[in-house]
């Protein structure tokens, strides 16, 4: 059923005042209608639609993404900070960087959490990554479909391979070797560490 309110009701359920409800009577933007003796009437329906119009709505954000596998690549940290600083400075944007350093494989990462919980909350506007591989070695494309999902532009401002691709691939390999050998450790059978052992040289000999 249809409501009508004073326009004193009506300027405090639109969080306006009684002036700027007559000054938009006057311009055509929200007309009441006028009782016998004059008073203005206003509809739920009126109040309703005007409020989704004139509440604003949440503020994105331009997120910057970077990570480095150790700690004793501050340099090349702090050097893929401001290529994406500048970048968003360049372009405009009001942006937040956030940075971790940890493995690729590694979704733990207390950066890429507040990243992740972020975009889930509909806070993120666009995304911006130097590399693809600086969110997860593995699993980067499901937070692309994430981020389709919540209408979120993903900016790569380098979509070739990194120059420390084959170093940090690796070291990820390596990480994935130790937690498949502590899974295996209690078997202490032979033909198990034959496979470790194995995997270890592999990788050694990639290097």
């Amino acid at each position: 059923m249809n409501r009508f309110y004073s326009i004193g009701k009506a300027a405090v359920e639109l969080g306006v005042s009684i002036s700027t409800l007559r000054r938009w009577e006057a311009e055509g933007k929200l007309v009441p209608q006028r009782t016998k003796g004059g008073q203005r009437r206003y509809s739920s329906e009126q109040i309703m639609g005007l409020a989704r119009k004139v509440t604003p709505k949440p503020e994105r954000i331009t997120l910057a993404y970077t990570r480095v596998l150790r700690a004793d690549q501050k340099k090349a940290l702090e050097r893929e900070k401001t290529v994406l600083e500048m970048y968003c400075c360049a372009q405009g944007w009001s942006y937040e960087l956030i940075s971790d350093v940890g493995s690729g494989i590694d979704a733990r990462k207390k950066g890429l959490q507040a990243l992740l919980e972020k975009l889930l909350n509909g806070k993120i506007e666009r995304l911006v990554i130097t590399h693809k591989d600086r969110l997860l070695r593995f699993g980067a494309e499901l937070i692309f479909s994430v981020c389709e999902m919540k209408g979120v532009e993903v900016v790569i401002l380098n979509k070739g391979e990194e120059a420390f691709f084959e170093e940090d691939l690796a070291n990820d390999v390596q990480e994935m070797i130790s937690v498949f050998s502590a899974r295996l450790y209690g078997l202490r059978s032979e033909k198990s560490q034959k496979l470790i052992d194995g995997m270890k040289e592999a990788v050694s000999a990639a290097q």
